[in-house]
């Protein structure tokens, strides 16, 4: 017998699943803009270690010195999607 079909899982939905995300994506970009999509905005930063020192990553926030270089306050950074690194 096919019995064994009933245990399949088709992908016949994968177009309208890409669809729907890509829909659910723009109107999230939408719905929190200008923030940005990504999450919060974080600084680029050099890794600790001979190892990994020459790489670039991203930081943890701006720090309240930074912040305070761009004026902009540090309780008001993260309603506006900066990351801050007390």
């Amino acid at each position: 017998g096919g019995h064994y079909r009933a245990m399949f899982r088709t992908w016949f939905d994968q177009a309208a699943r890409k669809k729907r995300r890509s829909q659910n994506r723009k109107s999230k970009a939408a719905r929190i803009s200008p923030r940005p999509v990504a999450g919060l905005l974080r600084p680029v930063v050099h890794p600790p270690t001979q190892r990994y020192n020459m790489k670039l990553r991203l930081g943890k926030g701006f720090t309240l010195e930074e912040l305070r270089e761009a004026k902009i306050s540090p309780k008001l950074a993260p309603t506006i999607g900066i990351a801050v690194d007390h």
